[in-house]
């Protein structure tokens, strides 16, 4: 009987880890982007300035930036944690860029250009240069 009673109680506190752990938001999801991206998710919020791309939420805001050819784009970690501006193509590393800390490219040529955080692989972004 004792047995039994201690079985039980740890398939309940694994079903209630379960539901603890499955009801918890997704903090990384674009669904809700914008909200992470505002400090109360107002739309009166601070956004990145022209030329300006923050890193926030573990995301690229925003994720993609059109500018003329001759533009410098700076990126600026507004998060807690380490990442980087790396191009696809190798063409640019911004290597760790720590909390506050900024990475500036200037893009001279017209073309797409696809960048990703290195130690965070589902983190991408792209300039488009006209």
């Amino acid at each position: 009987m004792k047995k039994s009673r201690r079985f039980r109680g740890r398939i309940i506190i694994g079903y209630l880890f379960l539901l603890l752990v499955l009801s918890f938001p997704n903090g990384c999801s674009k669904d809700n982007m914008e909200e992470m991206n505002t400090p109360s998710g107002k739309p009166d919020a601070p956004k990145p300035g022209i030329n300006e791309v923050w890193i926030q939420g573990s995301v690229f805001n925003p994720d993609k930036i059109t500018v003329t050819a001759g533009t410098t784009i700076t990126w600026t970690n507004k998060d807690g944690v380490v990442h980087t501006v790396t191009s696809d193509t190798g063409l640019f590393d911004s290597g760790n860029i720590g909390a506050n800390g900024t990475f500036s490219h200037k893009f001279s040529t017209a073309g797409t250009y696809l960048y990703h955080c290195a130690v965070h692989p589902t983190m991408t972004g792209s300039v488009v240069v006209n």
